[in-house]
């Protein structure tokens, strides 16, 4: 499925080109929609509003009355972040069954209409985006006649978001909207046409994906970072997909992966008998710690899992050649690069014996606090499933730099603060 990712100015007329695009085969998704869902009576969403601002924002059926908050939250930044942080979290879980719908359902193209797509970086899980923008006065003239805004709310609005300038650079297809009706038709097909002739990304420089297959939360005994800040950070610093692999335990990676299904991998990084560490990947189930090596992996594959050996001669974590050897088997992929080995030939010894054994190759951050996802990376051809990733890590393509020695203290830190009471 492509994933076409649209976006515009306020009163740009995004969402008629939303429309065009659905009458001509697209499945639309529209963020706007799903927001206006999440704030129905009933809704979670709308009585942690309810409780923030009172009952002045609640029209006399109970419903919320969208031009009482859109006042509050217009003169008040502040106000404006806490309703994001309520009400975005809902969205994007009712975005994550739409994705999965519009796969299941065989769609071919599917259009993620985000108003704020580009400056809450949901472009890194688009193929394409398209932007939709107009002159000044026009797109003011539509909003305060259409919407019966004041130019003040207009305006404090329109400064939240990118400047059309900035939201055009970033584009790949740009719609104009200055015109008469037939000629804003006449350039979305033009933009459907080129959406329809664009290729499939199928590897190459361009089309490759940044992957860091190794990174913790704070479901493991030495990390605070919270699932979905890991994966906002993740997406942050421009990765196409995630590794989630905590320590011998793994509800971190599927809380992750419920709120970002495109983005998150299910891993888990288990302790084995001899004490070695290997992770799985595209898991559906915790594997307990303390099965010896092979047994791990012989659970992560009943599974329809990969794999992954991740640091394999760290001086703490590793093992040598000769045991090594003897479970080579056992393993998938190689981790030939981890950002928190900070002595480079124990990566180069592990790239070596991944190259000598003709074994697929992978990269990671083994981040256990957010500065540090995305230091280890590996770039890959798009792949959908355990079976194609293996193909794509046999050509993987190893970026990354070490991490700060500082790292091991936010680790020990960690486990301190889960030790000391609340």
């Amino acid at each position: 499925m492509k994933l076409v990712g649209l976006t515009g100015t306020l009163g740009s007329g995004k969402s008629t080109v939303g429309r065009l695009f659905e009458g001509w085969g697209a499945s639309r998704i529209d963020t706007d929609e799903l927001a206006r869902q999440v704030v129905r009576p009933g809704r979670p969403a709308l009585e942690r509003i309810r409780e923030n601002w009172g009952e002045r924002i609640l029209a006399p059926d109970g419903s919320l009355d969208r031009p009482a908050l859109r006042r509050i939250v217009t003169e008040d930044s502040d106000a404006r972040r806490r309703l994001e942080g309520i009400v975005h979290p809902a969205v994007l879980e009712l975005l994550s069954e739409r994705l999965r719908e519009a796969r299941s359902g065989g769609c071919e193209v599917a259009v993620l209409e985000v108003p704020l797509l580009l400056e809450a970086g949901l472009e890194r899980m688009c193929d394409l985006v398209v932007t939709v923008d107009a002159p000044l006065e026009v797109r003011k003239s539509r909003v305060c006649g259409e919407r019966g805004l004041s130019e003040r709310e207009f305006a404090a609005l329109d400064d939240a978001q990118l400047s059309g300038e900035e939201k055009r650079g970033r584009a790949d297809i740009v719609v104009e909207n200055g015109g008469s009706v037939s000629e804003l038709e006449a350039a979305a097909r033009a933009a459907w046409d080129a959406i329809q002739r664009a290729d499939e990304a199928e590897g190459g420089p361009g089309g490759r994906w940044s992957v860091d297959l190794h990174m913790h939360t704070r479901h493991s005994k030495d990390c605070l970072s919270d699932p979905a800040d890991v994966v906002a950070t993740a997406r942050r610093v421009g990765l196409d997909r995630i590794a989630i692999t905590d320590h011998d335990e793994i509800e971190g990676a599927f809380e992750a992966h419920r709120s970002a299904p495109d983005l998150v991998i299910v891993g888990e990084e288990v302790r084995t008998a001899e004490g070695l560490d290997l992770i799985g990947l595209f898991l559906r189930e915790h594997i307990p710690p303390g099965g010896n090596f092979r047994e791990v992996a012989e659970a992560i594959r009943s599974q329809g899992g990969v794999t992954y050996l991740p640091h394999p001669f760290d001086r703490w974590r590793g093992s040598d050649e000769v045991y090594l050897e003897s479970v080579i088997d056992c393993v998938d992929v190689v981790e030939v690069f981890n950002a928190r080995v900070h002595d480079p030939q124990r990566n180069e010894r592990a790239r070596a014996w991944a190259e000598e054994h003709g074994l697929p190759v992978g990269a990671g951050s083994d981040a256990h606090t957010l500065r540090e996802i995305g230091k280890g990376r590996v770039k890959l051809a798009p792949f959908d499933g355990p079976e194609g990733f293996v193909r794509s890590a046999a050509e993987g393509e190893i970026e990354g730099a070490a991490s700060a020695h500082w790292v091991h203290l936010g680790s020990t830190w960690a486990k301190l603060r889960k030790r000391l009471p609340i």
